[in-house]
């Protein structure tokens, strides 16, 4: 969403509202964005937001939001998440009159590993539905999203598909495997994301101490509740010396951690659309991954790496074994996904959000008139 937000303000003005966690400044500027940040309450960490600070966010984001729309004129609000967003979008724009954009992203309509999921509860799948029927546009980052749109919550209506993107990685990004104390020798595994039950990270220890080539590491980027099982794992299998917990990292760090990689690894059960994978495509890193999710419209075995049925950890154990074995099929896969993601680059994803802006304003404009005409 920050790409989105600094590609698009290169031509617009734009204002992201969002909560304010840790020790965030309430309002900054970001490459040309204006970003306001609400205070929410109970959040303990930076990586995940809780029930409680989420159900805060939605009066205090709701009321920055009317306070700086009655200063100022918006065009468009781009709602991102129906859950836990959607009601905030949804009100500034019935109760200012500014078209709406939903943008949903997977986990927002359905994540199989929360008991609080949306998609389990018949209230929350009322108001979910209710913000689906009512926004200007919806928009879906993959096929796995807008199916699910009209299958869970049996909104009949067109969906919008836009395929996230990614900013470009800086040229030249190169890390070193010293700097994580990684042999050069070294086969090395990376995987990003929030270390949270969706993500199963845990599994990919079982998965590294499991394959055939003794001298295989796992690199871990992300923090979250998921961190310290994770480090038991590693340990009662006796391969903690064989991972590195990078923890939340910045992009330079992240991007390094990347650069010096053989392959992304991932064992999430479900995933809206996964940026991750294709910020590893960026760095022609072949990625192994279950089957579960958007990723599934741009990640095909055998020409990205494998994609695995759900939780066959022997099939991702055998998949990764092989591919370890084949230097040819590593080279490749690089250049496949080298080419691959360049259609996946935020400049493109951008530009097809800026079109659809277009049609909703002029709709809503037009709506207005026809409303003028039709009451003199």
């Amino acid at each position: 969403m920050a790409a989105l937000a600094r590609q698009l303000a290169r031509s617009h003005e734009v204002t992201v509202i969002t909560s304010r966690a840790g020790d965030l400044a309430s309002a900054s500027e970001d490459q040309g964005v204006r970003v306001l940040r609400v205070p929410v309450f109970f959040r303990k960490q930076m990586a995940v937001a809780n029930f409680p600070s989420m159900l805060a966010y939605l009066p205090t984001g709701f009321l920055r939001g009317w306070s700086v729309s009655r200063r100022e004129q918006f065009d468009v609000i781009n709602t991102h998440f129906v859950v836990p967003t959607g009601p905030l979008g949804h009100a500034l724009s019935r109760w200012r009159g500014i078209p709406n954009v939903l943008s949903v992203h997977g986990g927002d309509l359905f994540d199989p590993s929360k008991a609080s999921s949306p998609h389990r509860h018949a209230p929350l799948r009322a108001a979910v539905r209710s913000m689906l029927r009512a926004a200007d546009e919806v928009i879906g980052q993959s096929r796995d999203t807008v199916r699910h749109v009209r299958e869970i919550y049996g909104v009949d209506r067109p969906v919008g598909l836009i395929p996230l993107g990614i900013e470009r990685p800086p040229q030249h990004t190169r890390g070193s495997r010293a700097q994580w104390n990684l042999p050069e020798d070294a086969f090395v595994m990376s995987t990003v994301g929030r270390l949270v039950a969706r993500k199963s990270a845990v599994q990919l220890i079982e998965v590294l101490a499991s394959l055939r080539h003794a001298n295989s590491y796992l690199l871990v980027v992300g923090d979250g509740p998921d961190a310290e099982a994770i480090n038991k794992k590693a340990a009662e299998l006796g391969v903690a010396n064989r991972l590195r917990m990078l923890g939340m990292c910045s992009d330079a760090d992240k991007y390094a951690a990347l650069s010096v990689s053989d392959l992304f690894v991932s064992a999430s059960q479900h995933e809206g659309f996964g940026l991750v994978f294709l910020e590893a495509l960026a760095f022609g890193l072949p990625v192994m991954c279950y089957d579960r999710g958007g990723q599934t419209d741009f990640l095909k075995t055998g020409e990205t790496g494998a994609v695995i049925k759900l939780n066959d950890q022997r099939g991702l154990i055998q998949a990764i074994d092989d591919l370890l074995s084949d230097r040819d099929a590593r080279a490749r896969i690089s250049h496949h996904n080298l080419r691959l993601v360049e259609d996946y680059f935020i400049d493109t994803c951008a530009a097809r959000y800026e079109a659809i802006f277009n049609e909703v304003i002029e709709r809503r404009a037009n709506s207005h008139s026809s409303s003028a005409i039709s009451a003199s």
